[in-house]
């Protein structure tokens, strides 16, 4: 059985001499991280393209397709980090992640326009991500001392979202010189997947130490993590909030049908508030170390609220700035906030899978809760859905901040 440590309230504990800087493995992971994105989303960005005016898919198949694999992602997940708990081979399973998205770029060189070898590869892609998001969290949760988990994510994620602005500005240069030439695309998106295998397996180390085998009787690391109740408690708030997120997506349509923008623009939308994660991934990250989690990924969730609160005023150019300021803020404080507050109430043997537990819970709760605001739009209307929305968020941030744990979840064998 694991305990919260003791400790000053919502503020990680200190490691005396705990080093202060960001630990090479977490920027090896991060390297790994940004090239992978730039070759994934090199693809991303000229996907609906290829497939809706290069081959003639309506956008109800190509819909199909992306969700139905979007949603086995989050399923997947729990896979990953099941196979990477075994025998604490985290390194080797999102190695195999990173390498099956790779050969999936591969796959859509070799498909040749045939819809059932596209829909494979985009299996395998989703497959890959979903197998190695949580053996690579819970290395870099192992990396380093838990006061600095915050930094640690906030390196990772700028470097992560580094990558993803990136990529869609590579695939324009190659098409660019490429004259509209796909192939080319997937070819060089390809290489690039590869580069960010062998990175990872010449810098990236193995998780520091052997992951201790469970205790007889105790179950494997996966049960136990779900039996903890600081680390219950933070997977039922994340899921609560969660569910009440409607998708970027849908914010983005909102302000084009406000402002009534032509939809070219709306590819331009999610650049400016991944530049804003980008900018303040690191000091949320600082921040939420200094003065506590918990209380930064509830502040996130404030801001996505006042992103909602905005656009039920009337849209103007600074409602649009201020959205997107409000939705780079939402991310930066959440996104890998939440993984550095729920990872040191979980046992080195059993990170990866609570890590996957909860990261697939957050998932499903999003894809709920974006599905009912798009049958709330259907039925109600946008704005009406819209206040929906808020209402739910600022009930379900009210629910979370009694629910989350006031003290950081830190796992800590109990005494004998």
């Amino acid at each position: 059985m694991y305990l919260a440590a003791n400790g000053r309230p919502d503020a990680p504990p200190r490691t005396p001499g705990a080093r202060r800087r960001v630990p090479a493995a977490v920027l090896a992971l991060g390297t790994v991280s940004l090239v992978t994105d730039i070759s994934s989303e090199m693809v991303t960005a000229v996907l609906p393209l290829y497939l809706v005016l290069g081959l003639g898919l309506t956008p109800l198949q190509f819909g199909f397709l992306d969700g139905m694999f979007n949603g086995a992602t989050a399923l997947v997940r729990l896979l990953g980090g099941r196979l990477a708990d075994r025998r604490g081979h985290h390194k080797r399973v999102a190695g195999a992640g990173y390498l099956l998205s790779a050969l999936s770029r591969l796959g859509l060189l070799l498909a040749g326009g045939a819809t059932g070898g596209i829909a494979a590869a985009l299996a395998a892609d989703r497959l890959g991500k979903g197998i190695r998001t949580a053996p690579r969290d819970a290395l870099i949760s192992l990396s380093g001392p838990p006061e600095t988990l915050g930094r640690s994510f906030g390196v990772h994620r700028a470097m992560d979202t580094t990558g993803a602005l990136l990529g869609p500005l590579a695939a324009f240069a190659v098409l660019w010189a490429t004259a509209d030439a796909y192939d080319a695309v997937f070819a060089v998106s390809f290489c690039t997947g590869l580069l960010g295998v062998l990175l990872l397996v010449v810098y990236v180390p193995a998780a520091p130490g052997p992951a201790a085998p469970p205790p007889p009787g105790a179950g494997p690391p996966r049960v136990r993590a779900l039996r903890d109740p600081a680390f219950r408690r933070v997977l039922c708030a994340s899921a609560l909030l969660g569910a009440t997120t409607i998708g970027d997506a849908f914010l983005y349509l909102l302000l084009l049908r406000g402002l009534d923008l032509p939809p070219a623009l709306f590819t331009l939308l999610p650049l400016g508030a991944a530049a804003v994660y980008l900018v303040l991934a690191v000091p949320a990250g600082r921040i939420a170390d200094r003065t506590g989690r918990r209380t930064a990924f509830l502040l996130g969730h404030g801001a996505l609220l006042g992103a909602y609160a905005l656009l039920l005023a009337p849209v103007s150019p600074p409602t649009v700035a201020g959205v997107l300021v409000l939705l780079g803020i939402f991310y930066a404080a959440t996104d890998g906030v939440l993984m550095a507050l729920a990872a040191p109430a979980l046992p080195a043997a059993g990170r990866a899978g609570g890590l996957a537990v909860l990261q697939t819970g957050q998932a499903l709760a999003r894809l709920l809760g974006a599905a009912g605001f798009g049958a709330a739009w259907t039925l109600w209307g946008p704005r009406p859905a819209l206040w929906t929305a808020a209402l739910a968020l600022a009930g379900a941030l009210a629910a979370a901040w009694r629910i989350m744990p006031a003290a950081p979840p830190t796992a800590v064998p109990e005494a004998p």
